[in-house]
C-alpha cells in the first residue's frame, strides 16, 4: 500500500528536525493498570488498526512515493514501555517526563508508534502517553485508536456504544486496507515500484485530462459560464496563495525564536460554559476557544511590550466524509487573528468572521491535488519549501471532539486526555480535545518562543476564565 501523497510529504521534509511530524496523547486513568490487561488492549488495538503493524519502506524508483508493508514479526513488547515517575509524582513531574520520553524521533525501520505507561502519579493515578508519527492517522482518526483502546466500563465492553454515541464518530471510523501482497523481500521491486507509479500517475493524469476536456465541452455547450469558470479559477489561484505560498513572515515580534525542545502544559475547562457563551455569542465552541487563545496571546504580547496586533494561526480543518477510509484526511489552512486589545465580544465576532470564511476558502479541497504535484520534487527543494512556509505561522491550533461519556482504559476510569499536536515549526500547538463536561486543552510549546510560559499559562486561564463568565456570554 502506497502512501498518500500528502503523507508522503511529511515523511519526506521531517530530513529538516524541526519538521518533525509525530504527535501525543496523554491519557490519565485513576488507579493502576494490569501489565497484561493492557497488553492485551494493544493487542486489539493493533488487530483493529492494521497501520499499527506496518512500516514504511522507501521507494526502489526515487519519484514514486514510500510503501506502507507488513512488519511480519511485530513484537509488541518493543512498543509498550513502562517507566516509574520519579520526583513528587505531580502534573508537572508528569509532563516534564513526557516531555523528555516524546524527544527521540522514531526508528523509520520500524512501525511508527508507541505507547508508554508512567507509574507513580500522585493520587495512585497512572498515565499512558501514546507517540504516533502523523503518517498513520491525523488528529480525527488517532481518535478512532483511542476508541480502540478504551471501554465503556470497567469490565471491558468495547468502546463502540461510545463512538455510537458521539457526534464525531463516523468521521472517525478510519481503518486502513492490508495490502494483500506479500513477499520474502518487503522492498517492492524496481518494476513493481514503477509500475505502481506511472499507473497512479497515469490515473491522475486522466482525471486531469477529463477535467480539461470536460471544461472545454462545457465551455462550447454553454459559453455563459465560462466567466464563472474564470472567475473561479481566480479565486482558487488567489486562495492557494493565502494558503499554501504565503511570503512574509510570521507576524510576532516576541515569539520569533524557534529550537527544537518541547515544554508541555494541559489545561482543563468547563465544556457547559463553552457551549452556552459560543451559544450566546452566536458561534462555536471552536470560535470560543480561538478566541480565548487570541486574548492570552494578546496579554502575553502586551506584557513583553509588544505593539502587534495580529497573529497568523494554522489551523487543521476535518475533510472527512462519511466512511472514508483513508488515514489522514486534513487540511492545513492558515488565519489572521486579532490579538490586539479590543472587546472580547468584538474579538470573538470577528474571530468567528474569519475562521468561516477560512474554512470556506476553495484551496481546503485542493490539498491533496496540490501534494499530488510537488510529492515527486526531490527531497531537499520540499524542505526548503516546508521551512519557508512554517516560518510564516505564529501557532497552530486543532479541535477534536471525544468521548461524551465516561470511558475506561484496562479497567481504569479515564480523568484526563490531552492531545499534543506537532508544532512543525511554528512557537506552539494548542489542541482542545472534549471529553464529557470538560474541555482537555494539551500545549505544545516552543520554550524559546515562548520564553515566559508561567506568565502565558496565566493569561491563558485569564482568557478562558473572562470568555466563559456570564457577564461576557450574555452581555447585550
Amino acid at each position: 500500500m502506497r502512501m498518500s501523497d500528502s503523507e508522503a510529504l511529511m515523511w519526506a521534509v521531517e530530513k529538516d528536525p524541526a519538521l518533525r511530524c509525530d504527535f501525543c496523547n496523554l491519557t490519565i486513568v485513576d488507579g493502576p493498570i494490569d501489565r497484561r490487561r493492557m497488553r492485551a488492549t494493544v493487542e486489539r488495538a493493533v488487530r483493529a488498526i492494521p497501520r499499527l503493524s506496518q512500516r514504511v519502506v522507501e521507494p526502489s524508483v526515487p519519484v514514486a512515493t514510500p510503501d506502507w508493508v507488513d512488519e511480519t514479526d511485530l513484537d509488541i513488547d518493543d512498543h509498550i514501555r513502562w517507566v516509574e515517575l520519579g520526583g513528587n509524582g505531580d502534573m508537572r513531574a508528569l509532563l516534564d517526563a513526557c516531555e523528555a520520553l516524546s524527544e527521540p524521533a522514531f526508528d523509520r525501520s520500524k512501525p511508527l508508534w508507541e505507547f508508554i505507561v508512567v507509574e507513580g502519579l500522585d493520587g495512585d493515578r497512572t498515565a499512558l502517553l501514546q507517540r504516533l508519527h502523523h503518517t498513520i492517522t491525523d488528529g480525527v482518526g488517532g481518535l478512532k485508536l483511542s476508541l480502540e483502546i478504551v471501554d465503556i466500563d470497567a469490565d471491558g465492553r468495547g468502546a463502540d456504544t461510545a463512538a455510537a454515541t458521539s457526534d464525531a464518530a463516523d468521521d472517525q471510523d478510519a481503518r486502513d486496507g492490508v495490502d494483500g501482497d506479500s513477499a520474502e523481500d518487503p522492498r517492492p521491486s524496481i518494476v513493481a515500484s514503477a509500475r505502481s507509479f506511472i499507473t497512479d500517475s497515469a490515473s491522475r493524469g486522466l482525471e486531469a485530462s477529463g477535467a480539461v476536456i470536460g471544461g472545454a465541452r462545457r465551455a462550447i455547450t454553454d459559453p455563459l459560464a465560462a466567466p464563472r469558470r474564470v472567475a473561479g479559477a481566480w479565486s482558487l489561484a488567489g486562495s492557494l496563495r493565502r494558503q499554501l505560498l504565503v511570503l512574509d513572515g510570521a507576524k510576532s515580534d516576541v515569539m520569533d525564536d524557534r529550537s527544537l525542545h518541547r515544554h508541555f502544559e494541559v489545561r482543563t475547562y468547563s465544556m457547559p460554559d463553552a457551549i452556552k457563551a459560543a451559544k450566546n455569542l452566536g458561534g462555536s465552541v471552536n470560535d470560543v476557544f480561538v478566541t480565548a487563545l487570541a486574548s492570552a496571546l494578546g496579554a502575553y504580547h502586551a506584557e513583553l511590550g509588544s505593539h502587534t496586533t495580529e497573529l497568523r494561526m494554522a489551523m487543521a480543518v476535518n475533510t472527512r466524509g462519511r466512511g472514508d477510509q483513508a488515514a489522514n484526511r486534513f487540511s492545513p489552512t492558515r488565519v489572521i487573528v486579532p490579538i490586539g486589545p479590543i472587546a472580547e465580544r468584538d474579538r470573538f465576532a470577528e474571530i468567528h468572521r474569519r475562521l468561516d470564511t477560512t474554512k470556506r476558502e476553495p484551496a481546503v479541497v485542493a490539498t491533496e491535488s496540490i501534494a499530488s504535484l510537488v510529492s515527486t520534487l526531490p527531497a531537499p527543494f520540499l524542505v526548503a519549501l516546508a521551512r519557508s512556509q512554517a516560518r510564516t505561522i505564529d501557532f497552530a491550533t486543532s479541535n477534536l471532539r471525544g468521548s461524551p461519556i465516561p470511558l475506561y482504559l484496562a479497567g481504569r476510569r479515564i480523568v484526563g486526555n490531552y492531545a499534543l499536536g506537532p508544532r512543525v515549526g511554528c512557537a506552539l500547538n494548542v489542541t482542545l480535545m472534549s471529553f464529557c463536561d470538560d474541555m482537555h486543552v494539551g500545549l505544545n510549546i516552543d520554550p524559546a518562543a515562548i520564553c515566559d510560559i508561567p506568565t502565558f499559562a496565566a493569561k491563558l486561564d485569564t482568557a478562558f476564565t473572562t470568555l466563559l463568565a456570564p457577564e461576557v456570554a450574555y452581555a447585550s
